[in-house]
């Protein structure tokens, strides 16, 4: 009987889940691991690894161009990963799923095709405060390259948007709103669904980084109704180097290609090029067909798993975490957002965080140190860093409290 045939009807397995993760089997610096850096990359089911190494033993070969077996074989696996990912996040057909190497790829996409054939200088790109640099940097690249302008729209102090502030800075040059779904930084669960509201109104479309949301929280671009959608297949217990962008059909259509090659054309002369249709326009060149046929089996574990019990969960684990950290002297959490995903981010006084997370790894647990790439949100805190603990299905309160009694070591050591 397998992990997911041993399952409650209402809960999780998580000891029979934690089998099914190798990586989480071992030990460092001669502790037992405790990973939680899962908001930085997730540990593997062996569903995906196998997945990955049946893919190179028997079906290696090329996507699309092939009239041999192991070519139809490979084609099958990939586009069959393309159809998990639209029933994951309930798009309404396989076209409008296009596989880039992440979100910060797919990002780029939409900042290189959509808005630079569409956006003139003085137009506005509106952005949160707590944005992670690939929702930035981007749109900084298309500003000096077309005379855009990056508009931010301000955070609390307990790291949620100010929506009013979001509403105000909504105005007749909005050409795009870009916003994550949840922070990586603070674990944030942003408004999304009122934020693609208010814009619609105005007749601005949406991007949503969703990096850290489709690990965590059932995605249903139909529901949010946005007009993009990008996430990263590490992120969500897939491979790395894979990522998807969710577009519209009729946006995706208009849009010129983002890279030129391969299997992205009908046909090629010297004097024209015809492009190829809907998703294979934006995918150049050989794809990452392992990375996608693993994604897909990431996105079936989890589908089978049930996104709301996962949910559920991470907010009991979220929740004892929250109370057990916030009763240590000395420590602050950054981010007491009252909708959170599984991230706990703090401050220990007087210790940087770059050596609360070395401590932290001699005693076996990993956490992630530093400005977690949202340089913006650590100067709206005035700090320089934070320690970041980020949660996963597969992680138990007996972590946390080890997560606990490790910060605690730490405070002795720099007393």
């Amino acid at each position: 009987m397998n992990t997911l045939e041993t399952l409650k009807s209402t809960d999780l397995d998580v000891s029979a889940i934690r089998r099914d993760f190798p990586g989480l089997h071992q030990s460092v610096h001669g502790k037992p691991l405790v990973y939680l850096d899962n908001a930085a990359t997730t540990q593997k089911p062996t569903a995906v690894i196998e997945a990955l190494d049946r893919f190179y033993r028997t079906d290696c070969s090329n996507v699309h161009r092939g009239v041999h077996e192991l070519s139809e074989r490979a084609t099958k696996a990939f586009e069959d990963a393309r159809v998990v990912v639209k029933h994951f996040i309930n798009a309404s057909r396989e076209r409008e799923i296009v596989f880039v190497r992440g979100t910060t790829e797919a990002i780029n996409l939409v900042a290189s095709s959509y808005a630079r054939s569409r956006m003139k200088a003085g137009d506005e790109i509106l952005i949160s405060a707590l944005e992670h640099h690939s929702n930035i940097v981007p749109w900084q690249l298309l500003s000096e390259q077309i005379g855009t302008r990056l508009v931010v729209a301000p955070i609390s102090d307990s790291g949620e948007l100010v929506l009013e502030e979001f509403e105000r800075l909504l105005g007749p040059k909005t050409a795009l709103v870009s916003m994550a779904h949840v922070s990586n930084a603070l674990g944030t669960v942003m408004p999304v669904r009122e934020i693609v509201r208010l814009a619609h109104t105005r007749g601005v479309p949406v991007l949503i980084d969703g990096a850290q949301a489709a690990p965590h929280l059932a995605v249903d671009v139909r529901e949010l109704d946005c007009d993009f959608y990008a996430f990263s297949g590490h992120k969500v217990f897939g491979p790395t180097g894979i990522g998807v962008l969710w577009g519209r059909a009729d946006l995706l259509e208009r849009m010129p290609p983002y890279q030129g090659g391969g299997d992205m054309i009908r046909s090629v002369t010297f004097e024209k090029t015809t492009y190829n249709d809907l998703p294979y326009k934006f995918e150049a060149g050989t794809p990452h067909i392992a990375g996608a046929i693993g994604l897909g089996a990431a996105l079936d574990y989890v589908s089978q798993l049930g996104i709301d019990r996962v949910t559920a969960y991470e907010r009991e684990l979220l929740a004892y975490g929250t109370e057990l950290l916030r009763a240590i002297p000395g420590l602050r959490l950054i981010g007491t957002a009252s909708e959170k995903s599984a991230v706990l981010s703090f401050v220990l006084d007087g210790i940087h965080p770059h050596d609360a997370g070395t401590v932290l790894d001699r005693s076996g647990i990993a956490v992630r140190t530093g400005h977690h790439c949202a340089q913006p949100v650590m100067a709206r805190f005035d700090i320089p860093a934070t320690t970041r603990a980020s949660l996963a299905f597969y992680n138990t309160k007996e972590e946390i409290d080890a997560l606990a009694s490790g910060i605690r070591r730490v405070q002795e050591l720099f007393r």
